[in-house]
């Protein structure tokens, strides 16, 4: 059984606009790899390629070149897809079914029968949170409520491989937690993770490794562990006692200041700066509560890669 259950080779795909046929590129050789048992972020500005590629990857669009694999089999490739749970960006309810009727169809296409999909479909309605309205039209639900039926029916038939193209669109803060958690229950599963999304503090807290897309093209792809490293240059310091002569004093000595509560928190570029802030600190009666690294986040690498 190979670790790779998605594999992106070179991947391109031109559009023509309509009557002037001008080519439009959207996707210009994408190559990454998804590894069987991680969540996998796919990260990009508007208009960067990311529901491009995840339709081209789920058979709803053919490349103009390139080529890719699911499950270890070249795409498009039909019957892999019953071991394939996808939720599209706005994922499209039949309005007048229910979430039952719904999710119980999308089983029944993924080979489900009998008293076995009944409960399938109940028992993964419920954990989206839906249970409460489970027999209630489609067009009487909310947009958050539409996205949980579309990831009930991206459940139904227990997975392999999960690709969520921006799951938490239109979700509360409450709805957001339940989809993370429920990720995080796919992976301790065995099961893989695929998402895109635009909120980097979820992926930040999810991933295992991250691909982000600009125009089109790769432009950082590894674990979050490699890409976010510690910035050695600068690094935080936190006193507490310090009164406004000293304050000022190591304000003086600091890149930044800021005050939290009754504490100093303060910037500082290098070792040798560090050196000199806790001396003068500590010569001064301060306390030293700590001295931390600055680790980069997600998001300055995403500014900084984008932009």
């Amino acid at each position: 059984m190979t670790d790779i259950v998605l594999r992106a080779s070179e991947l391109e795909k031109t559009f023509r606009k309509p009557f002037t046929g001008k080519r439009v590129q959207a996707v210009r050789g994408i190559t990454f790899d998804v590894v069987r048992g991680e969540i996998f972020g796919f990260l990009g500005p508007n208009g960067a390629g990311k529901t491009t590629t995840i339709k081209m990857l789920m058979g709803l669009s053919a490349p103009t070149s390139g080529r890719y694999d699911i499950l270890g089999v070249p795409g498009p490739a039909p019957d892999v897809m019953a071991r394939v749970g996808f939720l599209a960006e706005n994922p499209y309810v039949y309005p007048y079914l229910t979430p039952r009727e719904f999710v119980e169809l999308c089983g029944r296409l993924s080979g489900l029968k009998g008293a076995n999909l009944r409960e399938r479909a109940a028992s993964v309605i419920e954990r989206v949170g839906m249970g409460g309205a489970i027999d209630r039209q489609a067009r009487a639900l909310s947009k958050g409520m539409l996205q949980r039926v579309g990831l009930a029916a991206a459940l139904v038939h227990d997975p392999e491989l999960l690709v969520l193209d921006e799951p938490m669109s239109g979700l509360d803060p409450v709805g957001r937690k339940e989809v993370r958690d429920l990720m995080v229950e796919e992976k301790q599963r065995g099961r893989t993770v695929f998402f895109s999304t635009h909120i980097l503090s979820d992926v930040e807290t999810l991933c295992d490794r991250v691909c982000i897309l600009r125009r089109g093209q790769v432009v950082v792809a590894g674990s979050l562990r490699d890409l976010l490293t510690e910035d050695k240059r600068r690094s935080e310091v936190v006193v507490s006692g310090a009164g406004e002569a000293l304050r000022d004093a190591l304000a003086a000595l600091a890149v930044g200041t800021r005050q939290v509560g009754g504490a100093l928190v303060m910037e500082v570029e290098g070792d040798a700066g560090v050196r000199a802030v806790v001396q003068k600190a500590l010569a001064e009666g301060a306390t030293l509560r700590s001295v931390s690294p600055k680790r980069e986040k997600l998001e300055d690498l995403f500014v900084r890669e984008v932009l």
